[in-house]
């Protein structure tokens, strides 16, 4: 988990804040709630969300950085409904000194030395371009708890073994929230951090195929449908498979480059290997 986040706070430090664009939402209605989706276009692809119940709102996931936070609070006040919970799950945000909730382990994590200095790199890289750090006061949701806010059911599982101590979120039945969205790509090593991370992100694609959710969304990414889930689930599999086949970290690159000719992300398969044949 330490490299997942050392990894993390690397990419963030090479990239320039110039990268930085404004955002754009996205809004799918399931009836019963809307779910708003906020790409901020941030350097680390970032995503936020609003859920749009009948009488109040819920955010999750708010900004980091403060360009993204004018336009997302901008958005949030034209629903002209109060904000009744703000979560945070696996990124910390502009939450302020509003009241927010966690998962339980998260609020100690995030002031340990690996969350914690992952945050204070980024202040180092970004500076005055990011909030600071949230104020209020936090509270923790037990996982294989179901919490009602504005009206919507909120199911707290545990997330994904091999990262953060945060949950994946199952949203009034219909959307499931994880740390990233499944995406037609090749995997990268801020994911696949070793052979047990492999086999913990290929239980969790099991997991949401299974959870009856329409849509699947993350802190990094946006949303997808069930499509990029499946794809994400065969594609994991055949990387477990290619590691059997391939003793050296350079045959498993070519082969896996082989089998997914087309598949955008194959710059990052050496550091991959890299970690999978340690």
């Amino acid at each position: 988990m330490k490299k997942i986040l050392l990894a993390a706070l690397s990419m963030a430090a090479v990239c320039s804040l110039s990268a930085q664009e404004k955002g754009k939402f996205e809004v799918y209605d399931f009836n019963d709630f809307k779910l708003h989706v906020y790409y901020t276009n941030d350097v680390m692809g970032d995503a936020s969300y609003i859920v749009e119940g009948k009488n109040g709102l819920v955010t999750m996931e708010q900004p980091l950085f403060k360009d993204n936070v004018v336009e997302f609070d901008a958005y949030l006040d034209k629903l002209g409904k109060n904000v009744e919970t703000r979560i945070s799950d696996y990124h910390v945000g502009s939450t302020r000194d509003h009241a927010y909730v966690m998962p339980q382990g998260m609020p100690e994590f995030v002031k340990g030395p690996i969350y914690g200095g992952m945050m204070q790199g980024f202040a180092k890289n970004f500076g005055d371009a990011i909030v600071s750090l949230p104020t209020g006061k936090t509270s923790e949701v037990p996982f294989g708890s179901t919490q009602t806010y504005a009206g919507v059911s909120f199911l707290f599982n545990r997330g994904v073994s091999s990262d953060f101590p945060a949950a994946s979120i199952l949203i009034g039945g219909k959307a499931r929230y994880t740390h990233w969205t499944p995406a037609k790509s090749h995997a990268n090593p801020l994911q696949i951090s070793s052979r047990a991370a492999l086999d913990a992100e290929i239980a969790d694609a099991e997991q949401a195929l299974s959870s009856g959710a329409e849509v699947f969304i993350g802190g990094h990414g946006g949303a997808a449908k069930a499509d990029a889930v499946q794809f994400k689930l065969g594609y994991l599999m055949t990387v477990k498979k290619l590691l059997a086949e391939n003793k050296e970290p350079q045959a498993f690159t070519e082969a896996l480059k082989k089998a997914y000719p087309e598949l955008p992300g194959a710059e990052g398969l050496d550091a991959v290997a890299k970690i999978l044949y340690k």
